[in-house]
């Protein structure tokens, strides 16, 4: 890189600024997944929204492309650089305001390098509640939960990381900065923009701040783990809580019984609360500002389901204790799958009232192409999003690691389209999911992708080779 260029950016961010040193860049270079390493002459770490945009406009007149990040917590390498060592990483790790909390308007204002867990911190000192929740909450930054579109396990009543946002602040790839930084529900005057760059995984601009919406605090809560014979019957009991419980059902997880077994295995002191074998298993949560009174309203919802034998059995968390036990049970499925072998990972959404035929269908492919392998299938059934994950052995070959992981792709998502769904849920497309989405997507729906990334980076230096 020109030696000028790298001046010229110290001169922006100062020289504690820039990371120039190789090992102190590694952080940077490689994702915490380490399936992706690459190489950059420097890590640029501005201040503030000036500064981002003053680096954008050098880098612009440099022709030197840039990769935003903001944690580097993401499944999908759409924050990691290329090997030619021409990419500069632009980190927002330096980007940490609070700028504004008004408990009035339910809404927080902050920098884009903020973590996520700082944000639910201010919101609950403000007596309010930030309803995004992710294993990662504690190293991810709302800058790149926006910019994936984050899930999570709270879609199911508050929604997206989308749907909780009102607005952006976005340095654009020729330094200019769209402030859009409104507290209002409600802005009917021409195109939506905020939704624009929501989910654009830093290919049509930098979001360097946002207005986030707040809720009442849960000051209650009811946790139940229940058991199930199918996939089917998980479905029906979420549809019977929908219409008992309403808008209280705040999460409704779903696992198999591997999955159950793989946790109990891997993951010291997690266990079932359930005695005997089911099928499968559903984490059930409801939550309100109203502290007394859930588990009076779930016990009974549950009941009607046990007798008549659409569920095979309940338990419902009496105390703090055993219900951060039942969500250890489900949160250390990720943590089981790495100690027990080299998981193919399928990020995938369907209608719900589908879920149960694919799980059906894609069962009986993977054993027919793929016999013998493991399927952990868990996930965010309340929103329809299954983390359908096929386990190789640790031991396998990389070669056949890459041979096996394009086949089960292939077997997963050819099924997963077919049933109208999407073979990204909430990860997000970045290198992983880059070339397949050619095959899934409409070629009007690329043209339309293509036009919007040309019209607003021409020079293509916004996170070149992610998502298109």
């Amino acid at each position: 890189m020109d030696s000028e260029l790298i001046r010229r950016l110290a001169h922006v961010v100062g020289d504690d600024g820039l990371v120039l040193d190789e090992a102190a860049q590694a952080p940077y270079v490689e994702d915490w997944l380490r399936k992706w390493r690459g190489r950059t002459p420097v890590v640029v770490r501005p201040r503030n929204t000036t500064e981002v945009a003053a680096v954008m406009r050098l880098c612009r007149q440099n022709g030197t492309p840039v990769v935003p990040q903001g944690g580097n917590t993401g499944m999908s390498g759409g924050a990691a650089p290329d090997d030619s060592g021409a990419q500069v990483i632009l980190s927002l790790n330096r980007m940490k305001r609070i700028r504004e909390v008004d408990a009035v308007n339910n809404t927080i204002t902050v920098d884009a390098g903020v973590l996520l867990a700082d944000v639910q911190d201010a919101a609950r000192d403000a007596g309010r509640h930030f309803p995004l929740s992710l294993g990662a909450e504690g190293s991810c930054t709302i800058g790149g939960n926006l910019a994936t579109n984050a899930g999570g396990t709270a879609v199911l009543r508050y929604g997206n990381t989308r749907d909780l946002a009102l607005g952006l602040e976005v340095v654009l790839p020729d330094g200019r900065v769209w402030s859009g930084l409104r507290g209002l529900r409600k802005d009917n005057t021409g195109y939506d923009l905020r939704g624009l760059f929501i989910g654009s995984e830093g290919t049509l601009g930098i979001i360097t701040g946002a207005v986030l919406k707040l809720y009442p605090r849960p000051l209650g809560r009811a946790t139940a783990w229940v058991g199930a014979p199918s996939p089917d019957a998980v479905v029906s009991l979420l549809t019977r809580l929908q219409a008992r419980c309403g808008e209280r059902l705040t999460a409704f997880e779903m696992m198999s019984a591997y999955c159950v077994t793989l946790v109990s295995r891997h993951v010291s002191g997690a266990a079932c609360p359930l005695a005997g074998a089911h099928a499968y298993h559903a984490l059930i949560e409801l939550s309100d500002a109203v502290p007394e009174g859930l588990a009076e309203l779930l016990e009974p919802a549950l009941a009607g389901p046990l007798e008549e034998g659409l569920i095979a059995d309940a338990a419902i968390a009496t105390n703090e204790s055993q219900a951060k036990a039942m969500w250890r049970l489900r949160e250390g499925i990720s943590q089981a799958q790495v100690r027990a072998g080299k998981a193919v990972k399928h990020d995938i959404a369907l209608p719900i009232s589908r879920l149960a035929a694919f799980i059906k269908e894609a069962d009986a492919a993977v054993e027919r192409e793929f016999p013998g392998l493991p399927i952990v299938n868990f996930g965010h059934v309340g929103d329809g999003n299954l983390h359908y994950n096929v386990l190789l052995p640790l031991d396998v070959p990389h070669e056949e690691y890459v041979q096996l992981t394009a086949g089960l792709n292939r077997c997963v998502h050819d099924l997963v389209v077919q049933r109208g769904g999407s073979i990204s849920a909430e990860h997000g497309v970045g290198q992983l999911r880059r070339d397949e989405l050619r095959r899934y997507k409409s070629t009007v729906e690329m043209d339309l992708m293509l036009m919007i990334k040309r019209a607003l980076d021409p020079d293509q230096l916004m996170n070149p080779g992610k998502l298109l």
